[in-house]
């Protein structure tokens, strides 16, 4: 699709993202509503989690696709479900794999070890005051986003076969404008936003860009070289419309589940909203 703002999935992707950032800055001024948006359980941690969960459940189907075309072990097949199996992690680490929801106490290793008492790997403690995530993964995956998302689209306009490269490993690269428009997103949210958990706001951009650029990649061929799993044209644009409600439905969900799920009460139990 040549329209100049490219595909109508990453538009409404973009509009999502753009409105949870518009909520963070209008309830700046109302610390209880702030707190609701940020918090643990809360409205952008569960969108994380959908979001990841989602985009874990479209690599394993292309996987699958992949086998099914293939017949045989290739790095694109070990990359799809190698990356499937990365992002179901990272969407039960988000929730503490079901701890919380479950009422399952914290074992002692984790009450000891862990920043915030729960049972997750990412926010086990590193030195006095370091985790994990805050330690060490953060740092990964700036420097991985800003390679992916500006670095390797910028050189692959130029240098084609970079891009030839990357998708060789079962990769793909990202269009530039939705990925200057997360990371726009992600420094903004750090510059506007005063709140000890504005960091659950980059993760959300991170969780719903990606989401969007893997389905608009591997399902209908946006950006990407090798055949899509939707090859028709008419199959691309109804399961693209599909798409672009599935993304204000994991939105209205995500805002359900922190009214339903344990926000409120989580934030009774730890009024500081949580560490990490």
């Amino acid at each position: 699709m040549n329209k100049w703002y490219g595909h109508p999935v990453f538009v409404v992707a973009a509009l999502i993202n753009v409105f949870v950032m518009g909520l963070a800055i209008v309830w700046s001024g109302d610390q209880a509503a702030l707190w609701r948006l940020l918090v643990e359980d809360g409205i952008v941690e569960w969108m994380q989690f959908l979001c990841f969960a989602v985009t874990s459940g479209l690599l394993a189907f292309a996987a699958v696709e992949h086998w099914q075309r293939v017949r045989r072990i290739d790095l694109v097949l070990l990359a799809l479900a190698g990356m499937s199996l990365v992002v179901a992690l990272a969407a039960l680490e988000e929730i503490s794999w079901f701890q919380r929801i479950l009422h399952i106490a914290t074992p002692d290793y984790f009450v000891q070890n862990n920043r915030q008492g729960e049972t997750n790997l990412h926010n086990l403690a590193i030195g006095k005051s370091g985790s994990i995530h805050k330690t060490i993964l953060v740092k990964l995956i700036v420097l991985v986003g800003l390679t992916h998302n500006i670095v390797l689209p910028l050189l692959a306009r130029t240098r084609p076969a970079i891009r030839t490269f990357v998708e060789k490993f079962g990769l793909y690269l990202p269009p530039l404008w939705p990925s200057v428009l997360y990371v726009a997103l992600v420094i903004l949210s750090n510059v506007a936003v005063d709140h000890p958990r504005k960091g659950e706001l980059s993760e959300t951009f991170g969780a719903m860009h990606y989401l969007t650029s893997v389905f608009a990649a591997y399902f209908l061929g946006v950006n990407y070289g090798r055949p899509p799993i939707f090859e028709n044209l008419t199959d691309r644009r109804r399961v693209a419309t599909l798409f672009g409600m599935l993304l204000v439905f994991l939105l209205l969900t995500g805002w359900l589940l922190s009214a339903g799920a344990g926000a409120g009460s989580y934030l009774a139990i730890h009024p500081d909203g949580g560490k990490g």
